[in-house]
């Protein structure tokens, strides 16, 4: 194998991976729902869902996700992550009898 063919397989295996990144370029900007439905999950099983996203700087962003009917406030930024903490629910106050 001489310098020529050498060149000729990086050159093949170059142009054969521009085109693989340009295909998967395409697909992201043209098409994104094509991606999803190639997925294997169907939309019915998931359980996780971002209601809201709000950016409140360059490095923190709020977001308010929905977990099996229920919605949680997230911040995320800074490295770390905050949750809202679970509040139970109140309970009612107990009605007076009246005679």
């Amino acid at each position: 194998m001489d310098f020529l063919d050498f060149l000729r397989a990086i050159l093949a295996l170059a142009v054969t991976l521009g085109l693989i990144g340009l295909a998967a370029w395409a697909v992201r900007k043209y098409a994104p729902d094509l991606m999803a439905r190639l997925q294997a999950v169907r939309p019915g099983e998931r359980r996780l869902k971002v209601v809201e996203s709000l950016v409140l700087d360059p490095t923190r962003r709020l977001l308010l996700v929905r977990v099996d009917e229920e919605e949680r406030l997230i911040l995320l930024g800074e490295g770390r992550e905050l949750v809202e903490p679970r509040r139970r629910p109140a309970k009612p106050a107990p009605k007076a009898v009246q005679q």
